[in-house]
């Protein structure tokens, strides 16, 4: 009686063990092929959308940073808004810091081209996500290089208002909130 119990329990392991392996194969083999989706997407190919969209949230990320490289900021944007809270907090301040990204290469375009009204509220959106990047993970340098970046594009002005006995041809002194340039980094 001992002896077929134990070897119906020798079975039943042999069957849990290769079923356990066959599943772990099975997932490792799917997150090859994941790398192998976000390898072709940061090469500058393009991969099938419905593979991208029931993919991981870092597969969507480059598929981004691959619209991004392709000047498709719009399609970027709103991959990344369907990821923005997905992972653990140093994933989403890479989200941030890409969006941060994309929204400063769209002002310094403007820039570029004298649309000073437009590149403002792309500068304001870029430093607000490299904010949220840097309150998400402080050690991110990239965010903090950038953020100084995108403070010297368009420094904010606080508006300093004289009082009233001042003269009138100046009613109003502007002063940046970027002290100084730095050195370089420590």
């Amino acid at each position: 009686m001992i002896r077929p119990l134990r070897h119906a329990l020798l079975w039943g392991g042999l069957i849990a063990g290769l079923s356990a392996a066959l599943y772990h194969a099975l997932a490792l083999y799917g997150i090859h092929r994941e790398n192998e989706r976000i390898r072709q997407l940061l090469s500058g190919k393009e991969a099938e959308l419905n593979e991208v969209i029931t993919g991981h949230p870092e597969l969507r990320l480059a598929r981004a940073l691959f619209l991004k490289q392709k000047h498709r900021y719009d399609e970027a944007l709103s991959t990344l808004s369907l990821i923005m809270d997905k992972g653990d907090r140093r994933f989403q301040a890479q989200i941030r810091y890409n969006l941060g990204n994309l929204y400063l290469e769209q002002a310094v375009r403007q820039v570029e081209a004298a649309n000073v009204n437009e590149a403002l509220p792309l500068t304001g959106l870029a430093k607000q996500a490299y904010r949220q990047a840097l309150a998400l993970d402080s050690r991110n340098w990239d965010a903090k290089y950038n953020l100084e970046v995108a403070m010297r594009l368009l420094p904010e002005m606080d508006s300093v208002t004289l009082p009233e006995e001042a003269p009138s041809r100046q009613q109003a002194q502007l002063w940046t909130t970027v002290p100084g340039f730095p050195r370089g980094l420590p």
